[in-house]
């Protein structure tokens, strides 16, 4: 649940992030082309907040701009403000999701798709210093040797010192960071974010969102008192039952020295 208001919201908060780039295909197709160094003449199929669940009662996963270009390639943009240790293993996760969900409607591996997996992080992820780290599954005994399954996963990651990337992109992950910035596409974001604020539909999305966020997390809420209330009245019995037991045992060995008195008289 976010404290903060709808005018509060930056490009970097999820809401603005997938609507900005999704109603604006231009700016998303310009921003991914930075990224991958890929040319994109359409987006033929996008689905912002798609979500993927295989069973009914299993995890799912949602991303935040999801979308495929006139080559069936398939992208997968995550906005990241905060450094959590399974943002790995989350890209790992995301990949297998994307891939079932392609099996699912009755595909088979062939026609799983290329997919590019992208992070755009307030923060440098690895700690290299890089403003971007492209991975591909290589051989180790040899580099040169691509194992070609069609995965790519890129993180972006703002902070970076080295000079491994254009100035534009340079530029963009200022902006994302907070800095100041003068390029065309950092202005371009800054003047989506002034026009959202004028959109009333994203504005009542927004505070419907938060409205549904504050039920769960107030019904989250009472379950947890609810089930810590159980725990304790669960604990409370179990003690209870333990000091009846050490009772029974207690007037048990007295019953038994009482006979053992009774039989060969006091221990002396």
């Amino acid at each position: 649940m976010s404290e903060k208001t709808y005018d509060e919201l930056e490009f970097t908060d999820d809401f603005l992030f997938c609507n900005i780039l999704m109603a604006n295909e231009d700016l998303c197709i310009e921003l991914v082309e930075m990224i991958t160094g890929r040319k994109i003449k359409s987006i033929v199929k996008s689905e912002d907040q798609k979500s993927i669940r295989l069973t009914h009662d299993g995890k799912g996963v949602r991303f935040d701009v999801y979308f495929e270009d006139e080559e069936n390639v398939v992208y997968d943009i995550e906005m990241q403000t905060t450094q959590k240790y399974n943002l790995r293993k989350r890209t790992r996760y995301y990949q297998g999701m994307i891939d079932l969900d392609i099996l699912s409607k009755g595909s088979d591996y062939n026609s799983l798709k290329e997919t590019y997996i992208i992070f755009i992080c307030t923060f440098d992820e690895y700690g290299d210093g890089r403003h971007i780290y492209t991975f591909e599954n290589i051989c180790r005994e040899n580099p040169e040797i691509k194992f070609n399954d069609g995965t790519h996963k890129i993180f972006l990651c703002a902070g970076g010192d080295k000079d491994d990337c254009s100035e534009k992109m340079k530029d963009f992950l200022d902006y994302i960071a907070g800095r100041e910035t003068h390029g065309k596409l950092s202005d371009r974001l800054k003047d989506e974010v002034i026009k959202s604020r004028k959109h009333e539909q994203w504005r009542l999305s927004y505070m419907l969102l938060e409205e549904k966020y504050k039920e769960k997390f107030d019904e989250g809420l009472e379950q947890g008192i609810e089930q810590g209330r159980t725990e304790e009245r669960q604990n409370t019995e179990a003690e209870r039952k333990r000091a009846e037991a050490a009772e029974d045992r207690a007037e048990a060995a007295e019953a038994e020295l009482a006979k053992y008195k009774a039989k060969y008289g006091d221990i002396k």
